[in-house]
């Protein structure tokens, strides 16, 4: 089974997640034991960002490394784990409120792929890049 990123890379729709956590060297935490639950945006959740948001978030690599912990929290959250509303600490720190009632959403990216579970943790991936604030 594969790791969290590896099971990115081959994905083709979070290319651009990949290439952001590269960038903020956070491939070998990915590639831990941990386990990790991850709300990975797609592609499209990054198109969404105002123009020249994911060159400028290249360029400053502590905004961006706590931009991507933000979408990681630890242990294995599975969509049947998640209550009414719930709200669980990211690895960067910050709360992140979590439903599951009438659909499946992280703060306000809905999951439009749930539960993906992988050697070290599961994969939620989302529609929206979560900003922290």
């Amino acid at each position: 089974m594969p790791d969290i990123i590896d099971a990115a890379i081959a994905h083709p729709h979070l290319k651009t997640l990949v290439a952001a956590v590269k960038a903020a060297g956070l491939v070998d935490t990915l590639k831990s034991p941990g386990p990790f639950t991850v709300f990975a945006p797609l592609d499209s959740a990054f198109e969404k960002l105002p123009p020249g948001t994911v060159e400028t978030l290249l360029q400053n690599i502590p905004q961006l490394s706590r931009i991507l912990t933000y979408h990681v929290v630890p242990g294995l959250w599975r969509e049947s784990r998640f209550q009414e509303r719930m709200t669980l600490i990211s690895v960067e720190g910050s709360p992140l409120s979590v439903q599951s009632q009438d659909h499946f959403e992280v703060k306000n990216a809905a999951v439009v792929a749930a539960d993906i579970e992988l050697e070290n943790g599961i994969v939620h991936c989302i529609d929206t890049v979560l900003l922290m604030g």
